[in-house]
């Protein structure tokens, strides 16, 4: 026993002390960059700036060296003073000034975006709360049969519907994850069996999957919206992103479902006992309480609102969540306490959300991100390609970096300004469209464990080995691929998206 603890105590402070390494790696780049010569003729001073606090931000976020709100709050304070004593890019002669600048470091939290994700985690906390997701995939799963294949179908359905109501990929995970560990229980095999590692993994990229399907699934979906609202002016509604991305992932699903009964062969095809586990976790939820009916009449209500935005109505996805949120907050009707809520809210991703808006948005604003996407993309001649081609390089290049990245969260907010300045530069495109693309495979965290919260979720329960999950990611991140070019190619041009 002690030997452990000096051995945990040992990681401890190694991890401690490499994430010192990461900070002081993160000022000195900070510092290099800042203080390189420029004239500012080519790029203006605020925008080299803002390019020095994004290399800063990308090495905090790689690295974790820090949590992501203290990120955030050091992001703030070096938008404030770095772009704040910056020339100002309407008129050289003057500063921007430290109140300007913090106002441009804030901005992000008055997006509507912001404001999203805020009522998106409120809604997976009443889920949570209310035990409601996990009575719908014990549902799900009650009807699919005793099959190995047939549970594996299940268990990608049930990521599917949740994502329909569930807006967090880690809340998905999490109701889903448990109940497949149960099942593996019943038939008498540990969490290490292939078994466990065929379902756990399949519902894990199905999560995934259905990130790119929905709008409301995922967080980074909205942080692309946000800056595709901020640099366009345009609101893009929940059917329409439906109507882009769920043929994607619908032909994605089908592939994953073929891919992993191919890939791992469990201990057995047909799971007798674990039939009577879901049935006696359904028991003991009991019967459909109250406020479970209350959520399931909202949810339903919001999907429809959602589905038929600036179609039947002229409210947008926000307010009619934020509406929810608020019935859903009421004593008496609603299913939680202001206290109950606040308690299991993770204002941290909030906050983030916010700050890697503001960021985006500064790049934007000061040519930051013009002349980045140039330096990145300017000498492979990408304006004088064809589209498909274009759409091809790019993504791959987004696939690559965000094997950095363990939150694509963070990834959008570092990648979505660039490709917005790369698509205003490229002549005779859809630019909206070509963002949106992007973005879609930004969500391709298919191919290790650290490539996405829900992925280490996954990890945590102990079902397979990083070996395992690459395999899957592997054929899967390349049938992703081909689908974004044969899709750009047809169905995105049929539908006006490119």
């Amino acid at each position: 026993m002690t030997s452990t603890i000096h051995t945990t105590d040992k990681e401890l402070k190694n991890k401690h002390h490499f994430n010192f390494l990461w900070i002081t790696l993160a000022f000195i780049v900070l510092i290099v960059i800042t203080l390189l010569p420029n004239d500012g003729a080519v790029l203006p001073i605020a925008g080299q700036r803002a390019l020095a606090i994004l290399a800063f931000a990308v090495i905090l976020w790689v690295t974790e060296a820090v949590s992501y709100p203290v990120s955030s709050a050091l992001i703030i304070s070096l938008i404030g003073l770095l772009i704040g004593l910056a020339p100002s890019t309407a008129d050289p002669s003057k500063l921007f000034g430290t109140s300007s600048a913090l106002n441009m470091a804030l901005g992000g939290f008055s997006s509507s975006s912001v404001a999203l994700v805020a009522a998106a985690l409120f809604l997976a906390v009443a889920m949570q709360i209310t035990k409601l997701h996990k009575r719908l995939a014990l549902w799900i799963l009650s009807m699919v049969g005793t099959k190995t294949k047939a549970i594996v179908f299940g268990a990608i359905l049930v990521s599917i519907v949740l994502a329909f109501f569930v807006p967090s990929a880690t809340a998905r995970a999490g109701a889903v994850f448990p109940i497949l560990i149960g099942i593996v229980a019943a038939f008498g095999l540990s969490n290490e069996s292939r078994l466990a590692a065929l379902l756990v993994i399949t519902a894990t990229q199905a999560v995934s999957i259905w990130n790119v399907g929905i709008k409301t699934a995922a967080a980074q979906n909205l942080v692309a919206l946000g800056f595709i609202n901020s640099e366009f002016n345009v609101d893009v509604a929940w059917g329409e992103w439906f109507m882009y991305a769920a043929p994607f992932s619908i032909i994605m699903s089908v592939a994953l479902f073929f891919i992993m009964i191919k890939l791992i062969k469990p201990e057995t095809n047909n799971i007798t006992g674990g039939k009577e586990v879901i049935k006696e976790q359904l028991r003991e939820l009991g019967p459909l309480k109250r406020k479970e009916i209350t959520l399931i009449i909202t949810s339903i209500v919001l999907l429809i609102l959602w589905a038929t935005e600036k179609r039947l109505h002229p409210f947008d996805t926000t307010t009619v969540t934020i509406v929810a949120i608020a019935f859903l907050l009421l004593p008496k009707v609603g299913v939680f306490t202001w206290k109950e809520a606040s308690s299991k809210i993770d204002w941290g991703t909030i906050i983030v959300f916010a700050v890697g808006i503001s960021l985006g948005t500064v790049l934007l604003n000061t040519d930051g991100a013009m002349w980045l996407s140039n330096a990145v993309f300017g000498s492979l001649g990408l304006e004088s390609m064809p589209i498909i081609a274009t759409i091809a390089l790019v993504s791959i290049f987004n696939i690559i970096i965000h094997l950095g990245f363990a939150s694509a969260t963070s990834l959008a907010s570092a990648l979505i300004p660039v490709f917005i300045a790369l698509a205003v530069s490229i002549p005779n495109v859809d630019q909206i469209g070509f963002v949106l693309i992007q973005q879609f495979v930004i969500s391709f965290g298919f191919l290790l464990p650290i490539s996405a919260p829900q992925n280490m979720l996954a990890y945590g329960t102990g079902a397979f080995t990083t070996k395992d999950f690459l395999k899957s990611g592997i054929p899967l991140t390349i049938i992703g691929y081909i689908l974004i070019i044969i899709f750009s190619m047809t169905y995105w041009k049929w539908i006006g998206l490119l």
